[in-house]
């Protein structure tokens, strides 16, 4: 923990500029290898790219990117129990930074090796880099707040960046220049991550929790069952493709992973409804989780379709010009994080505003405004989508795209933020660090749907997908709309 008196960082403790710039190089590696991870995999094989149908690409990219928020949970595990979130972040940068040194080599034995090293390391790295964030302010400081949001710049200054200049080099360079970036990126991280990690004092040391010895015997126990498991799993797996039981295609990918949502989601809530030590309060409010888990997975399968199905969009259908200047199209993927900068503070703002005045909007309602939002920007699209049908080889403008973006960056604004705090909010105080890990499964399961949705994108008429994915978003965010009231009654007093 930082000294209440260290105020060397804009009046906050010189360790959260050492998070501040390694979050924002992750990011940068994150979100430039996304920017460009679809199109590489729909390019032709001549042009460089893998040759993958969009089909096989969107499962792929779903898989992958739910994957990432889905090992935040093993990673924060092993950081509490072994090696502390300090050698967890150092650690998890390096993995990055291997699985995008990978990227730079042809063949699909090397992308999909690199994937899976961004997979492991991220989730080593994301959640354990905000938990020391949170620990270099004492209980009860009131600069958390504050230290937090200059954090979530840092993120947002990565993601805008990162696009620029890995979606420049992969477009119109050389696709493995683009991911070459991503791991230069990691690498700045990384080193003034050690040069700085001075500042940091004891934070994210190991606890002595983790240093028990009877603790640490029973989570060996545990990751050797777990690695048990699931090498068990894998090993089924890769009995049955060789036999020829199970084809590794799109459709069996999709089901396969399908299914292991369906059971983990339902298999978690269920067992969670079923323990009969609840009182009625608690189980009022862990139903209330529930309903804003099925919202926030479903804004995400919606809001996510940025990397995937409007980044197809952009690079097919969108006149990439500003001022008569073209540029990559992978640069749309600068837009969000450009946006959540400007209008962060602003709602920031807003809400604090509000609450003075004690006219803050509820959860449920704040929820419902960003499925809707979310919902509207695609069927802001059919129009669109109309046009090019009737009209081959046409392109729209970008105040399209840009209108997208702006709608769905406002619905993050309104869910986003006050997601994980109401997840933890309301929950039960013995299954509070569940919740953490209950709001990371909303994101995975949204990625996957959203990668589910961008893999019909030449199969079914553009118009069907956008109304489709509004359909469902507005239609969740008017029923939580309307069943506002009853919820916040459910809620109760949740501080």
């Amino acid at each position: 923990m930082a000294e209440q008196n260290d105020t060397s960082f804009y009046g906050h403790p010189r360790g959260l500029a050492t998070l501040f710039f390694t979050e924002m190089w992750e990011r940068f590696s994150f979100y430039g290898m996304r920017a460009l991870l679809i199109l590489f995999m729909t390019a032709k094989v001549d042009d460089g790219g893998l040759g993958f149908d969009v089909r096989l690409a969107g499962v792929v990219y779903g898989i992958y990117t739910a994957l990432v928020y889905m090992t935040n949970l093993p990673g924060g595990w092993i950081a509490d129990r072994f090696i502390g979130p300090r050698k967890a972040v150092f650690g998890g940068g390096v993995i990055i930074m291997l699985g995008h040194i990978s990227l730079i080599f042809n063949g699909l034995f090397f992308f999909y090796l690199g994937l899976l090293l961004v997979i492991v390391g991220t989730g080593l790295l994301k959640p354990n880099v905000s938990t020391m964030v949170g620990d270099l302010y004492s209980k009860g400081d009131q600069r958390r707040d504050g230290g937090f949001s200059i954090f979530y710049m840092g993120i947002n200054i990565g993601a805008f960046i990162a696009p620029l200049i890995c979606g420049y080099l992969g477009q119109q360079v050389n696709w493995h220049f683009g991911f070459g970036a991503a791991a230069v990126g990691m690498f700045f991280g990384l080193i003034q991550y050690k040069m700085s990690e001075k500042y940091l004092g004891n934070v994210g040391l190991p606890s002595n929790n983790a240093l028990n010895p009877v603790a640490l015997a029973d989570a060996k126990q545990q990751l050797i069952k777990g690695g048990l498991i699931l090498a068990s799993l894998i090993g089924l797996l890769g009995a049955l493709v060789y036999t020829g039981v199970l084809s590794v295609n799109a459709n069996s990918l999709s089901i396969l992973f399908g299914c292991i949502y369906v059971v983990l989601v339902f298999g978690y809530f269920g067992s969670l409804l079923r323990q009969k030590d609840w009182n009625k309060e608690e189980k009022s409010r862990i139903v209330v989780i529930i309903v804003l888990f099925i919202a926030a997975a479903l804004f995400w399968a919606s809001y996510e379709q940025v990397g995937s199905t409007l980044n197809l969009f952009a690079k097919k259908f969108s006149r990439n010009s500003l001022l008569g200047v073209e540029f990559p199209s992978s640069w749309w993927q600068s837009v969000h994080a450009l946006l959540i900068i400007i209008f962060a503070p602003i709602f920031a703002w807003i809400w604090i505003t509000l609450a003075k005045r004690n006219q803050e909007p509820s959860i449920p309602l704040k929820f419902s405004w960003g499925l809707m939002l979310a919902g509207l920007s695609f069927l802001l699209l059919v129009p669109a989508a109309l046009f090019l049908q009737s009209n081959e080889g046409a392109q729209v403008g970008p105040q399209w795209l840009f209108s997208v973006f702006f709608l769905q960056t406002m619905g993050e604004l309104c869910l986003s933020p006050v997601g994980l705090s109401s997840m933890t909010k309301l929950a039960p105080p013995r299954i509070v660090g569940q919740m953490m890990g209950v709001w990371f499964l909303a994101a995975s399961v949204g990625n996957f749907l959203s990668g589910q949705v961008s893999s019909y994108f030449e199969t079914f008429p553009l118009y069907k997908i956008f109304f489709t994915v509004f359909a469902f978003a507005a239609s969740v965010g008017l029923l939580l709309f309307f069943l506002r009231g009853k919820m916040v009654r459910l809620i109760g007093n949740a501080d």
